[in-house]
């Protein structure tokens, strides 16, 4: 089904507009949940960090082990995995759907590179259904939002799951 909007006009990205922000995060987990690795990886800026802590996010990343700890150039290679059919954890794929809530700016924050991002935190519930049943997932995410040319761009994932000190399920499915 298509929808169409009258009279739409692309509003100029602007970090400091919760209803850009929300739009954004919004699209970045349709993309995932949907398996839609093309859009969801053109999110991504070539400085990005996405992290899965292990038992919060008070540890050094570089010192300590995490669920996932990923530059852009790790991303791709995790996308590449998926896209060949071969990621076995996920053949067939999971069934996803997340619930993202409490969507907040934090602030800002200035990046080695000078550029300055936005720092957005917001709660999710991840729901993964596969046949040998659903697993859920909670916890809290904090992304790291920069405006690139005319478009948001995702800088740093930071998900903290509410059971992290605890053993995890299987989770392939994490792009």
């Amino acid at each position: 089904m298509t929808v169409a909007f009258e009279d739409r006009r692309q509003e100029a990205p602007d970090l400091t507009d919760i209803r850009q922000v929300e739009a954004f995060i919004y699209r970045e987990a349709r993309y995932a949940d949907e398996h839609d690795f093309d859009a969801w990886e053109a999110l991504w800026t070539d400085d990005a960090l996405y992290w899965v802590p292990i038992d919060g996010t008070d540890k050094d990343p570089n010192t300590h082990m995490s669920v996932i700890y990923d530059n852009r150039n790790r991303i791709s290679t995790r996308l590449k995995q998926l896209r060949t059919g071969k990621r076995y954890a996920q053949s067939p794929p999971s069934n996803m759907r997340r619930v993202i809530s409490n969507i907040e700016l934090l602030g800002t924050e200035h990046a080695a590179s000078g550029a300055e991002n936005t720092v957005v935190g917001a709660n999710f519930m991840l729901f993964s259904a596969k046949e040998r049943g659903t697993d859920t997932f909670a916890g809290r995410v904090t992304y790291r939002l920069r405006v690139v040319g005319d478009a948001i761009r995702l800088v740093g994932k930071t998900v903290v799951l509410v059971d992290n000190a605890y053993a995890l399920p299987n989770m392939g499915f994490l792009i």
